[in-house]
């Protein structure tokens, strides 16, 4: 399948389901999660070099880099999870660089691209979650990588259902084509409306 073509019927891809279009996504949503990324590792290593360092989002007791960084969720793999973003997100982008230039990649790639972004996906929802319930405190460098990481896993998916990789269905091809961004916007709704309703004093006073 050509980048011209879509599986099973004649149409036109949208643009972010194009090589390049998709290339340009990938690279402006991941160098956005990366630098968030990169400025919570150099916050950490100033937090390992000295305990008492005040990081630059500690705003007030519930928008706190610090102690988010200071929990053990922050290291679930015995490092910080930031170095897991560092790595991750220059793939992404390295991918998006790639498209740009015309790279073509095979189906097997947009598969494990598919369960890389997915399992980004299924971690930062479990970040979230200890972040609201068990820390009790926000980071806005991770929200920034909350934020990417959601049109990233919305838009992965509908590039992969609008190139065939999900099966010939021309509805499903049509449900993301006409929805990702809505449902991009819901998800970032339902996470911005958890955030404020748990942590009203931090916005509200």
């Amino acid at each position: 399948m050509t980048q011209s073509n879509i599986q099973n019927g004649p149409g036109v891809l949208p643009w972010w389901a194009t090589g390049r279009g998709f290339g340009l996504f990938a690279i402006v949503t991941g160098a956005i999660a990366w630098i968030a990324a990169g400025i919570l590792v150099l916050e950490r290593l100033e937090l390992f070099k000295n305990p008492d360092y005040v990081t630059s989002c500690d705003l007030n007791p519930w928008v706190s880099c610090g102690t988010v960084m200071k929990s053990w969720q922050a290291s679930l793999f015995g490092f910080p999870n930031p170095l897991l973003g560092i790595v991750g997100f220059a793939i992404v982008i390295t991918v998006g660089m790639g498209l740009l230039s015309g790279a073509n990649f095979g189906r097997w790639f947009w598969y494990g691209m598919q369960v890389g972004i997915t399992a980004a996906l299924v971690f930062i929802i479990w970040l979230w979650s200890q972040a609201l319930y068990e820390i009790n405190a926000l980071c806005p460098y991770c929200m920034v990588v909350w934020a990417m990481v959601i049109p990233l896993f919305v838009f992965t998916t509908a590039r992969n259902a609008v190139h065939g990789l999900f099966g010939k269905s021309a509805g499903l091809r049509k449900f993301f084509t006409e929805w990702s961004w809505i449902i991009t916007a819901i998800l970032w709704v339902l996470v911005a409306a958890s955030v404020v309703l748990r942590f009203p004093n931090a916005f509200f006073g």
